[in-house]
């Protein structure tokens, strides 16, 4: 399987990616997609991609960097030409933080998912890629937005998925994929577990979003790694009522769908 959401270029991983990547494949996580933040991290993320054969990137803005301008979208056209770019974010909305410059998150996103509607147009074969959402407390406002974009609602991946039932509920009916971390494996989040058993199995995607939140019983252990990403799945194929071997299959299967890359 592979880990389809980390961040590679955090510090956590500086001067020993080569060993994480290693533990990574030992736990059966063949592969990794490092996740942009900002318009500079995109390129910092292109770079670690070409110097591994089973890893990958996105490039986008996090909602949260929203207000670490200026952004140079030029720089999302860069790293998206390159085949190991394989797809747009992370971007969305977060409500959890207080001062978390809500108008400057908006109009980031506004701007940004232009911008990507229009390398769409451009340049559908290299440039029509998926995107990764970051929703935090935020469905209600982002989904809509979505709603008036050009792009197909399977085109999206609601990642480290933390909501409600009600939540999951409005994304099935939107129709987009959804990403678990190792979230749905504590004691303390019992409604993302619920919501998790509410996803259509065809749309369900695994990651750890290391540096952050490693599942139990490894919980408190940092940083997460890739190989973090396997414990994750196997929880919820229990989750389900699922035989490993049918979820893990099911995983690969729609990672391929979504981000056009394969399990080796």
């Amino acid at each position: 399987m592979i880990d389809t959401h980390c961040h590679l270029t955090f510090p956590d991983f500086a001067g020993r990616l080569d060993t994480v990547l290693t533990d990574a494949r030992a736990a059966g996580v063949t592969g990794a997609i490092t996740i942009s933040t900002t318009t500079v991290d995109c390129l910092e993320a292109l770079a670690i991609a070409r110097g591994h054969d089973r890893v990958w990137c996105s490039a986008g803005v996090h909602p949260l960097y929203s207000h670490k301008g200026p952004h140079r979208w030029e720089s999302l056209r860069v790293a998206g030409v390159d085949p190991k770019c394989v797809a747009w974010g992370e971007l969305g909305l977060d409500n959890h933080y207080t001062g978390a410059h809500r108008d400057t998150q908006h109009a980031v996103l506004a701007d940004q998912l232009a911008f990507l509607e229009a390398l769409a147009a451009e340049d559908p074969g290299r440039l029509d890629k998926p995107i990764v959402l970051h929703c935090r407390e935020a469905f209600e406002e982002l989904i809509p937005i979505l709603e008036r974009t050009s792009f197909a609602p399977e085109r999206f991946v609601f990642h480290c998925f933390t909501g409600s039932p009600e939540d999951m509920r409005r994304i099935n009916d939107f129709g987009a994929f959804v990403s678990f971390t190792g979230v749905v494996t504590y004691k303390n989040a019992p409604e993302v577990a619920e919501a998790a058993k509410l996803t259509p199995i065809e749309r369900v995607m695994v990651e750890t979003d290391a540096p952050f939140l490693t599942p139990a019983p490894h919980r408190g252990e940092r940083p997460c790694e890739p190989r973090h990403s396997r414990v994750t799945a196997e929880f919820l194929a229990g989750l389900r009522g699922m035989a490993w071997d049918e979820f893990h299959a099911q995983i690969n299967r729609n990672t391929r769908a979504f981000f056009g890359i394969d399990a080796e």
